[in-house]
């Protein structure tokens, strides 16, 4: 492993060490999301890993960015989730497709926790089938008058700024949707419901509304039309990240296996011992090793500058559905006391779930991945 790659893993181990690791079950128990502890990760250079220095960002590219996901996420899944949805999304966004006037005003302010970011395309009745959105956006002399209501929304509530897509077109039409860059107090934006979650519980999810909010035409991210477009090479980077956050629940929770298995006697010795657990645990570190050699190797595509849709979709697909079978193990491992709050695989169990979920479902990846194999 290269050095300053060791430096970056080392030191967002010691924040979630410190930081995080004291109140996982405090936050997980009262949904708490935990804005001073996402403020200390921007004051770290964690929520801006992929910002250029000039913008106040870290500099790094995708393998130290998988390094800080994986290594928070192994403590807690929430956080790893409101870090990782912070860098790709919000601040991914603006950062790849922002004017320079936009990059100035909003990265500093993103990429040293100033601001906690938030990203707006999911809809109650339009996930995966995003050209059905109804959140419109009409434009009204020098603005855009925005009407409808976002779902889903991790930091929909608690976020400072928000990157919004609208219709500004015609429904179905992939050039009819447009990005917005819109501030916490423009008058008419407002947090809606926050949801009650199986996991995943200090990451807040919430609705974003709009009500005749009136967004100045320079919010708009790239041109009138492009925002669809934008958000499918968005979710690119956003899928390495959610396979990151994938392989960090995986480890902590294999870990955590590993060392209960040495440590539990049953019939006069270990459990390690007996093969039943031995090769389970064999299983398990086989699964991790594969998820992350694809998703490292997804980062090298996105840093190279490559064609990385389907590497990204396979990483993010298989990295998340490994991630909720080793949490499923660890829970059996432990047996009884897995199915209990007093050790950590039954939230690593919950927490897992979202992944293969969350920034397109295993089947929208498949989707992805089978469509790019057969067009060759």
């Amino acid at each position: 492993m290269p050095e300053n790659l060791k430096l970056i893993e080392e030191s967002a181990k010691q924040f979630a060490q410190s930081e995080i690791l004291p109140h996982v079950m405090e936050w997980d128990e009262s949904q708490y999301f935990p804005v001073e502890a996402m403020k200390k990760a921007g004051h770290l250079g964690f929520l801006g890993v992929l910002v250029p220095s000039n913008y106040g960002g870290s500099g790094l590219g995708y393998q130290e960015y998988i390094s800080v996901i994986v290594e928070i996420a192994k403590v807690c899944g929430s956080v790893g989730l409101s870090v990782a949805a912070h860098n790709s999304l919000c601040t991914g966004h603006i950062l790849q497709f922002g004017n320079e006037e936009q990059k100035q005003k909003y990265l500093p302010k993103l990429a040293t926790g100033e601001f906690i970011g938030a990203w707006g395309l999911t809809e109650a009745n339009t996930g995966s089938d995003a050209l059905r959105m109804k959140c419109v956006a009409v434009e009204d002399g020098d603005y855009f008058v925005l009407n409808g209501t976002k779902n889903w929304i991790t930091h929909g509530i608690s976020g400072d700024v928000a990157v919004v897509l609208a219709r500004t077109g015609d429904l179905l039409d992939s050039r009819g949707i447009t990005a917005f860059i819109v501030d916490r107090n423009t008058p008419g934006f407002s947090g809606g419901k926050k949801e009650n979650k199986l996991g995943m519980r200090a990451s807040e999810t919430a609705e974003l509304i709009f009500d005749n909010c009136k967004i100045h035409k320079s919010q708009v991210l790239g041109n009138v039309g492009e925002g669809f477009i934008q958000a499918m090479k968005v979710l690119d980077g956003g899928r390495i990240s959610i396979a990151a956050l994938s392989l960090g629940i995986a480890k902590g929770a294999y870990e955590a296996a590993v060392n209960y298995a040495k440590e539990r006697e049953q019939f006069g010795k270990p459990i390690a011992e007996f093969q039943a657990i031995s090769f389970k645990l064999a299983d398990m570190a086989t699964k991790i090793q594969a998820a992350e050699l694809l998703t490292r190797k997804a980062a090298d595509l996105k840093n190279r500058g490559e064609f990385v849709t389907t590497t990204s979709a396979m990483a993010k697909y298989y990295a998340s559905e490994i991630c909720v079978q080793i949490a499923t193990d660890a829970v059996q491992i432990f047996g009884g006391y897995g199915y209990t709050k007093d050790f950590p695989v039954e939230k690593f169990y919950r927490d897992s779930k979202l992944c293969t979920i969350g920034e397109g479902t295993s089947e929208i990846q498949k989707l992805v991945i089978s469509r790019n194999i057969l067009r060759d």
